[in-house]
């Protein structure tokens, strides 16, 4: 069971050899996160995977929550960087391909199973709430962009940023195949065909149904 606490701010990461020692404990923490989950998270294995000496876990790890914390909480909006190119549709798949990259990547897997976890901690909870946050953050102002150019109406953008990234999740949870550019494309086209088909009928961008349709 994972303790819970207070939430507290990153520390500082130091350089040299040590931030190579702690840059492979995390991410021997995030692999072994991702096969057993966080209950499954042992010491003794993150040493193992990361070859390092047991000792330096706990020193810079004393609880295994903060281990966790910190194993996920770099995985945000620079892991599926989303550009203006001037195509939003190209832009949205780009950003989806690497979105279901990164979200099967051990980081992505973690960061799955620390969803399940999260309930149990307000730390994690934070942390989680976070890295979704910083990556929807990147993706509401590149629709934002496009609504102010006209290429999409108004709406809740951040309704939109969940249909569209919501899929990837949902791929790589299930696991029965890859999510591959061609999902990407057909996620795209139909959620931006949707939501413009739906301004042109005329119903409210904020989603709330109308006197016909209630």
């Amino acid at each position: 069971m994972l303790e819970n606490g207070p939430v507290r701010e990153p520390a500082r990461r130091p350089g040299g050899r040590t931030a190579r020692v702690r840059r492979r404990i995390l991410e021997a923490a995030a692999e072994l996160i991702a096969r057993d989950g966080v209950g499954g998270l042992r010491y003794e294995q993150v040493a193992e995977l990361a070859e390092v000496n047991r000792t330096s876990v706990y020193r810079n790890w004393p609880d295994r929550t903060t281990l966790v914390a910190d194993a996920i909480a770099t995985f945000g909006a620079d892991v599926a960087p989303l550009h203006d190119s001037g195509d939003l549709h190209a832009d949205l798949v780009d950003f989806l391909e690497a979105l279901a990259a990164a979200t099967a990547s051990p980081q992505g897997r973690a960061m799955l199973n620390v969803v399940a976890s999260a309930r149990e901690s307000p730390e994690l909870r934070a942390v989680v709430d976070e890295v979704f946050d910083r990556r929807l953050a990147t993706l509401r102002d590149r629709l934002q962009v496009a609504v102010e150019r006209g290429e999409l109406p108004a709406i809740d953008l951040s309704l939109l940023g969940a249909m569209l990234a919501g899929p990837v999740q949902l791929f790589v949870s299930r696991g029965a195949r890859v999510f591959t550019r061609a999902d990407a494309h057909q996620v795209t086209s139909l959620v931006l065909a949707g939501v413009r088909a739906t301004a042109a009928r005329g119903a409210p961008a904020n989603g709330e149904l109308d006197a016909e349709e209630a």
